[in-house]
Order: structure tokens, then C-alpha cells, then sequence
């Protein structure tokens, strides 16, 4: 989470917190098993195409840009080392207080 730009709150030996916006907290609980799938979440990021383009600089293999034009967005994947594929949308944020 370190090599995506999460800023790390805590990170212990079964449990790390990753603070996103706002003040959201992403927390990671080690688990004995691992099925690799589509990760429980996804994240929205200020910038697609510059976040799409530094983590393909990091050798992250992010899959292209998509549209979703059901929902005005646009997306792309990016598989974390355990195999969960994370889906990285655009933002849509109003900018108004939460």
C-alpha cells in the first residue's frame, strides 16, 4: 500500500491502517488463506490517467482505462502482490464539505 501512496497509520504484525481521504481508514488483518479474487473495495483517485500512468512506471502492470459509462466513470485494475485484483476509479467529488 506503501508503493500506491497510502500513508500508513499503523502497521503491526497481524494488522496495518492506511489513512486515505477524508479521514477513511483502510484496515488490513493478516489472514492464514489467501483466495486470490477481486479485493472487497475499490478507490477513487484525484488524477486516472496520472495514478494509471505512475503505477505503470512502477512496474505495477495496471490494465488499460475503461469506461464505465453507466456510472460516469472510468477505471482500471491493478493486482496486489497476495492476488486480489483493486479497481481504481476516477473521482467524482463535489468538493463540498463532508
Amino acid at each position: 500500500m506503501h508503493t500506491i501512496g497510502m500513508r500508513a497509520v499503523h502497521q503491526g504484525s497481524e494488522t496495518a491502517i492506511f489513512e486515505l481521504r477524508g479521514g477513511t481508514h483502510l484496515i488490513l488483518i493478516t489472514k492464514s488463506e489467501i483466495v486470490p479474487g477481486d479485493a472487497p473495495f475499490d478507490l477513487m483517485v484525484e488524477d486516472l490517467r496520472a495514478t494509471h500512468q505512475r503505477f505503470a512506471s512502477l512496474g505495477l502492470a495496471p490494465s488499460p482505462i475503461e469506461s464505465m459509462s453507466s456510472i460516469d466513470h472510468e477505471f482500471f485494475r491493478v493486482r496486489e502482490p497476495a492476488g486480489h485484483l483493486i479497481t481504481f476509479y476516477s473521482n467524482h467529488s463535489s468538493g463540498n464539505p463532508v
